[in-house]
């Protein structure tokens, strides 16, 4: 594994994200998304019980401590070939924990419910330090409008796996589906839901150029 670039330190904010192998669908339908979303809720926790594979079959007998977290859950985004987090690192070595924790659970998921094996994930996923507030509050929009560029969807508020709908106070995620958020980081910068809603919603249709664009280019 090539190492890595990025120092993950304590207290900072990084974009966290990674694709499949060969960039095939591993987020095939709703189950796996809601499965994938409940085991990030899990492996939060500094101390986990036990594997989330172990946990699902007795959730009362192996309840999870989340007084102490690895990372604080900014925003996110599943997408069929790969994944968003924003996150910040609260214990050392938290975000390379929490990803290599969720990662392992899910690929021992897929790789025995479609019978193959190897790796589900690209070796090392991604990180980008998120240096100003600006930069920040950008950032989750796009994490946002991601299935908009992708034409799953034409309003974000109609896509469940993102946190989109956490930020507007209207999302329908059980308990168990739904990360604990640190929105405080991207609403301080505004004054209401509505503001945020509008802020996201007026970069729709230039998201979705842009990235046409870089199609085009790379072709």
């Amino acid at each position: 594994m090539a190492k890595r670039k990025v120092i993950l330190a304590n207290g900072e904010t990084y974009h966290i994200f990674n694709r499949s192998v060969r960039q095939t669908p591993i987020f095939t339908n709703r189950h796996e998304l809601r499965l994938f979303l409940k085991a990030a809720r899990y492996y939060l926790q500094t101390k986990p019980l036990v594997k989330f594979s172990v946990f699902r079959q007795s959730p009362a007998k192996y309840k999870p401590d989340f007084s102490r977290t690895l990372v604080k859950v900014v925003a996110y985004c599943l997408m069929p070939n790969h994944y968003h987090f924003i996150l910040s690192q609260v214990e050392d070595k938290g975000i390379e924990t929490f990803i290599h924790r969720l990662a392992t659970s899910y690929s021992c998921y897929f790789n025995l419910k479609n019978k193959q094996r190897g790796p589900v994930f690209e070796s090392n996923f991604k990180a980008v330090r998120v240096e100003s507030q600006e930069q920040l509050i950008h950032l989750s929009r796009y994490l946002h409008l991601n299935p908009v560029t992708g034409y799953l969807i034409e309003d974000p508020k109609d896509y469940e796996f993102s946190s989109y709908n956490d930020y507007l106070d209207e999302s329908k995620k059980t308990t168990e589906e739904r990360p604990f958020l640190d929105k405080g980081e991207v609403m301080t910068d505004f004054s209401s839901v509505e503001s945020y809603r509008k802020f996201v919603l007026d970069q729709k249709d230039y998201q979705r150029e842009l990235d046409r664009l870089k199609h085009l280019i790379l072709e």
